[in-house]
């Protein structure tokens, strides 16, 4: 078929970048392992409708997210939640205060399971990276000032 009646969307849906892959481990939480599961299922379903519509724009879109989730659940390494809470580790809770008075609380969690604005950072993030191995009353660089861990759970 000529590319002069292929439609603009399909045409575009051809060129669907990819999902960038991280290349840090994929570290995640047994509740994190149920999110990429959800996700994959959630891909695999949308890819089965897409078929069944043939609906090329929603193929690749529902191809696209297939490849990423799988990917991610292959890689995925489950983390167990430690039994000690003496310093900080993957999977802890930690209470920090900021240099202004600011008490925040973060649990470290794998990258596609973080979301800061309910209370959850990647374990590669600059502020998590900077927790680990420390303990209660230690400093720690929070962005451009210091916080103290206040609380490790």
């Amino acid at each position: 078929m000529s590319r002069a009646f292929v439609r603009e969307q399909d045409a575009a849906a051809e060129h669907l970048p990819e999902r960038p892959v991280s290349e840090h481990p994929n570290d995640v939480t047994p509740e994190g392992a149920a999110q990429i599961d959800a996700e994959l299922a959630a891909a695999r379903a949308a890819y089965a409708t897409a078929q069944q519509t043939e609906d090329r724009a929603a193929l690749a879109l529902a191809s696209r997210e297939l490849r990423y989730w799988s990917a991610r659940r292959a890689t995925a390494r489950i983390v167990p939640p430690a039994a000690d809470h003496t310093q900080v580790r993957f999977g802890s809770i930690v209470t920090i205060v900021r240099d202004d008075g600011r008490e925040q609380t973060f649990r470290i969690v794998g990258e596609d399971e973080a979301d800061p604005a309910k209370g959850s950072i990647s374990h590669v993030s600059p502020l998590a990276k900077a927790m680990f191995g420390k303990r209660v009353g230690d400093s720690v660089r929070a962005g451009a000032g210091e916080a103290e861990i206040r609380s490790v759970s």
